[in-house]
């Protein structure tokens, strides 16, 4: 089970987080489990067993080879045969530009992108993955398919790269925060959110102040809870609370679960983007 990160060009790096490859292979059809942290939108096209997946509590199913997922604000449960799955990670300056639909549409939801007509630009990438053996040339082949949109995509709208760089900034704790930073009133900034980020301004605070806390633990499992928790929580018991709700289990209980492929992909994801999740990935401006 590896997780590989791939360079990207330069015009691609406001929108884009990482382009990455994850290889499951184990012996008699059986699956390794393992639980997505929150995090931004990925567009990931699968050759091989198509996992299991479910966002929430949402039922679980077989996904589709080309899946496009929204971004989430709870943890994803997948269940992974032999394949090979090429990610694309979507920052939310990505989805504004590649994306005709607010991110709120697919919020904590994933889609066949074969079908939806949304991801239609995208799709030409699943069957041409599956022509390509070189890892290095199919990483290639992605790089050029996403610049190559960029040509006949809308122009950036500057004020979601500036909220996006306040929520990574861990000082902006409160949507007022938010405000005072951008300029901008509360109700200006909760439009933007739901447009081009999913969710509501209060709820994308908690979750990076919840992800800040849970890249402390993937890059250092030994931690204690209580040292990898963020300086804004009041208490362990809010901490808790929080880990509860992004998560759906306690930190008790996820740190006893084995982490097959987000263990591993934390590291490499650190080594090559800045950050072990991609919910801290700090957009480039």
């Amino acid at each position: 089970m590896t997780t590989r990160f791939f360079p990207l060009s330069p015009p691609l790096r406001p929108y884009v987080s990482t382009i990455y490859l994850s290889e499951v292979a184990i012996p008699d059809s059986n699956r390794v489990e393992d639980y997505l942290h929150p995090e931004w939108a990925n567009l990931r096209f699968i050759d091989g067993d198509p996992p299991l997946a479910a966002i929430g509590g949402s039922p679980v199913d077989e996904t589709p080879r080309f899946i496009a997922t929204g971004p989430t604000s709870t943890a994803t449960y997948f269940a992974a045969g032999n394949m090979r799955a090429w990610g694309i990670g979507i920052l939310p300056m990505g989805w504004a530009k590649f994306i005709p639909l607010p991110a709120e549409n697919l919020a904590d939801r994933l889609t066949d992108g074969s079908t939806h007509p949304a991801f239609a630009p995208f799709a030409p990438l699943l069957e041409a993955l599956r022509q390509v053996n070189d890892v290095d040339a199919a990483a290639a082949l992605i790089d050029a398919h996403v610049c190559a949109l960029l040509a006949d995509a809308p122009p950036d709208d500057p004020a979601i790269l500036a909220a996006h760089q306040a929520l990574v900034d861990d000082e902006v704790t409160s949507v007022a925060d938010l405000s005072a930073k951008l300029s901008l009133s509360e109700r200006s900034i909760e439009r933007l959110s739901y447009r081009a980020f999913g969710f509501s301004p209060k709820l994308l605070l908690l979750r990076q102040r919840f992800l800040r806390s849970l890249g402390r633990f993937m890059l250092d499992p030994s931690m204690a809870w209580i040292d990898t928790m963020d300086h804004h929580y009041y208490d362990q018991a809010q901490f808790t609370r929080d880990f509860q709700r992004f998560m759906g289990m306690s930190p008790r209980e996820y740190a006893a679960r084995p982490k097959p492929i987000l263990g591993a992909a934390a590291f490499a994801r650190a080594a090559a983007a800045g950050a072990a999740v991609q919910g801290l990935h700090k957009p480039a401006g």
